[in-house]
Parts: structure tokens; sequence; C-alpha cells
């Protein structure tokens, strides 16, 4: 459905102050500068960000508006899809089922998933775990290969989109993002303990830690279930096109999750602050390659990119690209965390950019 043209995408909504410490600043709020420039130079249809700093006073945003049909303001925190911040949860669980002693890093996926990765230069036999997680495997990515139709697919389907194309290259010799590793992640976690990814997720971290807003959509559900804000992708005109609703199981392990910008900053958080995984497994987790991918100075880690800070230090988290949506954010090892929502995808690389920006100023000021 086509959103209404008569409805100011430029319109703002005023922030929300989540903590009354700070309301003391009196100098002009440099975030919400930023989520107003999103929208008003960028031309997203709405921006949302949460901010925590090293006290854990933590800041909503909002700007622009919610339904582009309606004029409906954007909900304080409202819940978008996450996409690959997804990637995070999945490596997560790999993880902590490698502290547990049931899956190793350098297990070769044929070893939990025998037989099943076979192709043109492509060998589960060769291919560890590790490489799943870290991109660097050489599995070509099915999400170049997803026909333009909104249904569902179930996970094989997905790997087998991947197998029909020859590997990019051989394991361990590159680093490439490709979502196929994490679809692989997740067929593991799951021939593993027997239940669903899904169920992993959720019982072990989603629940663990108390993240409210944060969930796996079942298959078949299209629906965000709690208020959010439009997601629009455009036409053929270039008019923005409400995507909101559909079915997200083409991301799976790798981008299907719902979650809201405050629950991002506390699941990271908490990562970091090593409430998820022992040590050792949060120390594989950060040891990294360089991605530049993600920008200057990026680098993955397992499920995890370290990124630069304008004022010194790196910042961890991932980000997400997925139907209507995008997503920036992350933490540093002392407390601070900052995630920013637009609702639109795909928006020009200037505009991520600029949300980029608004998570650097977050987290440095």
């Amino acid at each position: 459905m086509r959103a209404a043209a008569a409805v100011a995408v430029g319109a703002l909504a005023a922030g929300v102050l989540a903590s009354p410490a700070a309301s003391a600043a009196a100098r002009p709020d440099e975030v919400r500068q930023g989520l107003d420039a999103l929208v008003g130079s960028d031309g997203v249809p709405a921006a949302l960000a949460s901010v925590t700093d090293r006290e854990g006073h933590t800041r909503t945003y909002t700007a622009g508006v919610g339904d582009l049909a309606t004029g409906a303001k954007v909900p304080r925190d409202g819940q978008v899809r996450i996409g690959s911040n997804t990637k995070t949860f999945t490596a997560v669980v790999v993880l902590q089922l490698v502290g547990e002693g049931k899956i190793g890093l350098d297990d070769r996926v044929d070893t939990h998933l025998p037989g099943l990765v076979r192709g043109e230069g492509i060998d589960g036999r060769r291919i560890t775990v590790r490489q799943l997680l870290q991109h660097t495997s050489g599995l070509p990515n099915y999400v170049k290969y997803l026909a333009d139709e909104p249904r569902y697919y179930a996970p094989h389907e997905l790997l087998d989109l991947a197998l029909q194309h020859k590997a990019d290259f051989a394991p361990g010799r590159k680093w490439a993002y490709s979502n196929t590793n994490y679809v692989l992640a997740g067929l593991i976690v799951e021939k593993v303990t027997g239940h669903s990814v899904a169920e992993e997720i959720d019982r072990r971290v989603i629940k663990r830690i108390g993240l409210r807003h944060t969930y796996f959509p079942a298959p078949g559900d299209a629906t965000i279930r709690e208020p959010h804000p439009k997601g629009y992708d455009r036409d053929a005109t270039g008019a923005p096109l409400d995507v909101t609703e559909f079915d997200p199981s083409w991301g799976w392990a790798a981008g299907q999750m719902v979650s809201t910008s405050s629950d991002l900053n506390k699941f990271l958080s908490a990562l970091l602050a090593g409430r998820l995984l022992p040590a050792a497994q949060l120390a594989e987790m950060r040891t990294t390659v360089p991605a530049e991918y993600f920008g200057p100075g990026a680098r993955y880690g397992l499920g995890l990119v370290s990124k630069p800070l304008s004022c010194g230090g790196v910042y961890w988290g991932h980000g997400g690209s997925t139907t209507g949506y995008e997503t920036r954010g992350g933490a540093t090892g002392d407390g601070r965390a900052a995630n920013v929502a637009v609702t639109i995808q795909p928006p020009d690389k200037a505009t991520m950019r600029h949300a980029e920006n608004v998570v650097d100023t977050a987290l440095c000021r």
C-alpha cells in the first residue's frame, strides 16, 4: 500500500526523556539534532534512538512520523525489525554451547551436519564453526539469489539457494559477509540442542537478561507485536511504500528478530559485561579480523563488530538491514550504549553514515 503523499515526511516529534537526571543539560542535544537531520535532510520517515550513559541513565528519542498515511506519532522506543543484529544473538548461543563443551569452534560443519554442505568448491568437511561465525567460510550469500516475493522460506531452502553457486573463496582465505554462515550456525544449534534456534535464543538470552520487547517471530508471523513505527521501501517512482508486515523468514538465524533500541543497548551491555558468556568465549567473540564492509577501521569478531570512536577507543555491536528498517549502534566496555533505527530500507549510503555519526555522537558526548 503506497503511503499518502499528503503527509509531510519532515514532521518532527519531540524526544522523550526517560531519566530526570538528564534534564539538566543546557546545551543543544546533538543526538536529537542528528535524528532531526535524518528526517529533515535525509528524508527518512522516522528515526528512533536510545542512549545510555556511564551512570546508567537512559534517554529515548523519536523524530518524524510513525505512519505516513495517518501522520501518527512515532512510538517511544517502538519495536523495529533488527535484521542482522540477530547474528549476534545466534553467535552468543553458539558460544554458550562451546562453553558447555557441546560444540567446538574448530569443529567442522560436517561434525554436526554430516554431508549437508556440498557444492562447487564447497565442502562442509573443510569449513569450521569459527569460520561461519566470522564470515571467513567462503560460502556464497543466498540473499543475492532470493526471489522478490513475500513468502515463507525454510532454512534448508535458504541454504540450498547458496549451494547452487560456487564458493567465493577457499575457507579461511578471505573475509566476506554472507548470511548463509548464520543459517548454518542456526542449523547446528538446532541439531546439537534438539530445539529450534528461536527457543534457544529466547531461553538463553532474551529471558536470561530480561529483554521484554525482543522476540524471534514464529513461522508465518508477519506482524510486529507491540507499538512500532511503520517500515518503508520505495516503489519504482521513489515514493515510500509500506512494507511493515511481511514474513521475515528469509532472514532466519541471520536476520529475523524484532526488538527495540533500548533492548539492544541492554543486550550488548550485558554481553560486554560478561553476563551471557564465560570469559574465554567472550574473548573469542572479540577476536577480530579486518572488515571494511562495515566502514573504515571496522573489524569483525564472532558475530560482533568493533568500530572506532571519534573520541578514542571502540564500540561493539552489529547493525542490521532488513525490509523496512535499518539499525545501527553498539556499546562500550565502560557502560555506554546507543542504538539508532530508521524506518526505510534501503536508504542511501550517506544516510547510513549520518545514522552512524549519531551513534558516535551519543557515545562520545
